[in-house]
């Protein structure tokens, strides 16, 4: 797996590239826009040409986004749901501009209307943002989700179902993310438990349709449906889940972005570990 971190963006998005090389990480993950507002202004000539010299300057060969937490691609009402439409729209558009491969978005709650309304509704969400953006590269990057509230994702089978859904499903890939997964109930901590796992992904999604990892610990129980990030090897998950990620060798060339906590010396200890699980 090729390591590397969600990193800030303070004082303007050109800064993340230098941030990643502080870690001496190749792949970084950004906030292309304040997470908490709908609303930003739209990057400078200067800002991107910043960015794109800052990318070669620290040699980071892999980019991505994770979209604002604000949006819902099945919001129940539909005011809302078409304000989520179009800062998902927003999201790609920014991504696209900043060369990114995938956009990563938490595929939406359906707040009491049931997961199979919920499902139909976020295919045809997406389906309209494919539309509004004929021929972008950049990928609305679906995230597994630990399930808690009404959150949708956290079945391998809503996922199937989701990108069954999508027209241009081609246009789709798939986060994964550990601690998600523990909380939900997919257990990786075993041989058997792990290639099971594995195999009902395959069965169900395509390993080919993961792009990326959210390499995470969890504080909150297997099965929890809790969402609670923690450092690696610290947490309730154990060593074993990322050793295995780690020599997996269909995995070597997919980035595996750490959210752990503290980021900084906290992320340098994590890649430490990381490291050190390598066979």
């Amino acid at each position: 797996m090729i390591i590397g971190a969600h990193v800030s963006t303070a004082g303007g998005v050109f800064k993340a590239p230098a941030n990643g090389a502080e870690l001496g990480i190749e792949a970084i993950a950004i906030f292309a826009k304040n997470q908490r507002q709908w609303k930003a202004k739209p990057y400078s000539d200067e800002d991107l040409e910043k960015w794109y010299s800052e990318i070669e300057l620290h040699g980071i060969t892999y980019t991505c986004s994770h979209m604002s937490y604000l949006v819902n691609p099945c919001a129940v009402e539909d005011e809302k749901r078409q304000k989520s439409i179009d800062g998902i729209t927003d999201e790609i558009e920014r991504a696209e501009k900043l060369g990114l491969k995938n956009a990563v978005i938490h595929p939406g709650s359906h707040l009491n209307e049931g997961e199979e309304w919920g499902i139909k509704v976020i295919a045809e969400s997406l389906d309209e943002v494919h539309k509004r953006l004929p021929g972008y590269k950049a990928k609305i990057t679906l995230e597994i989700t630990a399930g808690q509230g009404t959150n949708i994702g956290y079945k391998f089978e809503h996922l199937a179902e989701i990108i069954d859904r999508t027209t241009e499903n081609e246009r789709l890939a798939v986060c994964f993310d550990t601690c998600h997964a523990f909380g939900a109930g997919y257990a990786l901590d075993s041989e058997e438990k792990y290639n099971d796992t594995w195999a009902e992904w395959d069965k169900l999604v395509g390993l080919d349709r993961i792009e990326l990892f959210h390499i995470n610990d969890s504080k909150k129980e297997f099965g929890s449906r809790r969402d609670r990030h923690e450092h690696i090897g610290e947490g309730l998950m154990g060593l074993e889940p990322f050793r295995f990620l780690m020599n997996d060798a269909r995995f070597k060339d997919i980035p595996a972005i750490l959210e752990t906590p503290e980021g900084g010396d906290g992320y340098a200890k994590d890649i430490k570990v990381l490291k050190s699980l390598v066979r």
